[in-house]
């Protein structure tokens, strides 16, 4: 079988972090020093794969910045004609082609109200991009497959060039320019795995665990899943599924768990072995050994990772199994059915 369109975008990504880092820094950092010290907090727009990228600022920025971040609801700048006030936001759109006027509206919204304004996209000559005052270019280069991967993991690493350079810290930039190489080792150390997925072709639906830094890798692994296998994959942070969602667990019930090294771990492990006790099918994604052991299907994780910096690189193992459950059921890849590349709501 030749290789998918959706597959070369997925190997693409260690060069992409790479191109991204070599053209962004000096803008990502120009606009961190316009930005210090003139924001409260920070809202963001964005639908879909850039709402998982939204849910990661919320940790980072939070944990790095001390910036309470909140998504934005569009329809309230659209439908109901009634946008907040955002006195002392910095209001974000996040979107790969920029195109969605929801999202155009609430930064829009931020220009009327005086507020600054910040654009990540694939796409700077976009609607999006236009209505703002910085824009950060993904350097994705074109995006052809319907499920987004490298634009996906374009915006964490912009997210954490913003972090970095906002809080002035060398250290942290320093392990982002780490990423292409943690990329392309789990790249190379998952691939040889994916034949193991044929096991899953029959699942009908899961549930995907994350929590701290990687709730948002929980999410946009489910989405792969869904857009790509028709699988009804459920995502939770692992304490909210301890409040009620724990209960669909029995002998077999598929569960994925996001879990690299870091202040979760601990809590993630103890969930795990629930789990193992309850039978459940289990799809770990860490670089624990022992928790690995316990996994039915393991894919490995990169030791000596920071956890901020994991959910750019654990997402891959997510990518990867979408993959191949689509190509194990016979479905494409590149052109699910359902959806398009570009979906535009008001």
């Amino acid at each position: 079988m030749g290789q998918t369109i959706l597959e070369q975008e997925i190997r693409e990504q260690p060069s992409v972090i790479q191109r991204l880092l070599d053209h962004e820094r000096a803008s990502v950092s120009r606009l961190a020093e316009d930005l210090r010290g003139k924001i409260d907090y920070v809202l963001i727009a964005g639908r879909g794969t850039s709402d998982n990228a939204a849910r990661y600022a919320q940790y980072l920025l939070g944990a790095h910045n001390h910036l309470q971040v909140a998504l934005a609801t569009p329809s309230l700048y659209t439908t109901y004609s009634a946008p907040p006030s955002l006195k002392g936001a910095l209001v974000v759109g996040i979107s790969q082609s920029g195109r969605s006027p929801d999202i155009v509206a609430v930064v829009e919204e931020g220009q009327r109200q005086g507020r600054p304004t910040l654009v990540i996209t694939n796409d700077p000559e976009s609607p999006l991009a236009k209505a703002a005052d910085h824009v950060v270019y993904l350097q994705a280069g074109p995006e052809r497959a319907v499920a987004a991967t490298k634009t996906y993991t374009a915006s964490l690493a912009t997210l954490m060039l913003i972090s970095s350079y906002l809080a002035k810290d060398e250290a942290m930039l320093a392990q982002v320019s780490r990423l292409p190489a943690l990329l392309q080792q789990t790249l190379d150390d998952i691939w040889e795995r994916l034949p193991r997925v044929e096991r899953y072709r029959y699942m009908s639906h899961c549930a995907v665990l994350g929590r701290g830094f990687n709730y948002a890798t929980a999410f946009e692994i489910a989405l792969k899943v869904k857009e790509l296998t028709r699988t009804s994959a459920e995502p939770y942070s692992s304490a909210d599924f301890l409040h009620g969602p724990v209960a669909m667990v029995r002998e077999g019930f598929p569960v994925m768990v996001v879990a690299p090294s870091g202040p979760m771990l601990e809590d993630l492990c103890t969930l795990s072995q629930r789990l193992v006790e309850s039978g459940a099918e289990r799809i770990f994604i860490s670089d624990h050994t022992e928790l690995l052991s316990q996994a039915h299907l393991a894919l490995p994780l990169p030791s000596g990772m920071p956890e901020w910096l994991s959910p750019a690189v654990a997402v891959v193992p997510g990518q990867l199994f979408g993959l191949a459950l689509a190509q194990a059921r016979g479905l494409s890849p590149d052109k699910p059915e359902g959806i398009t590349k570009v979906t535009e709501t008001w």
